[in-house]
């Protein structure tokens, strides 16, 4: 297991403690909320519908900077 540590640097250094979130939809929210900063991908759409053949939907939809579809799940 890799031991990765995490840090916020705002008026100094310390160290933040991981936790688990409290839902599936905490994460996803935050990562749209970021997807520019966290992946270089620009937001387009959160449960976008696959349509009636595949019938299921991509949680978050994004473009990236060579216009290609990037689907984060």
């Amino acid at each position: 297991m890799l031991d990765l540590k995490l840090y916020n640097t705002k008026g100094g250094v310390t160290e933040v403690m991981p936790r688990l979130a409290d839902a599936e939809a905490d994460v996803q929210s935050l990562v749209e909320a970021n997807m520019e900063t966290l992946l270089g991908v620009r937001f387009l759409a959160t449960e976008y519908s696959t349509g009636p053949v595949h019938g299921g939907r991509i949680d978050s939809l994004g473009i990236d900077e060579n216009g290609a579809p990037v689907v984060v799940e």
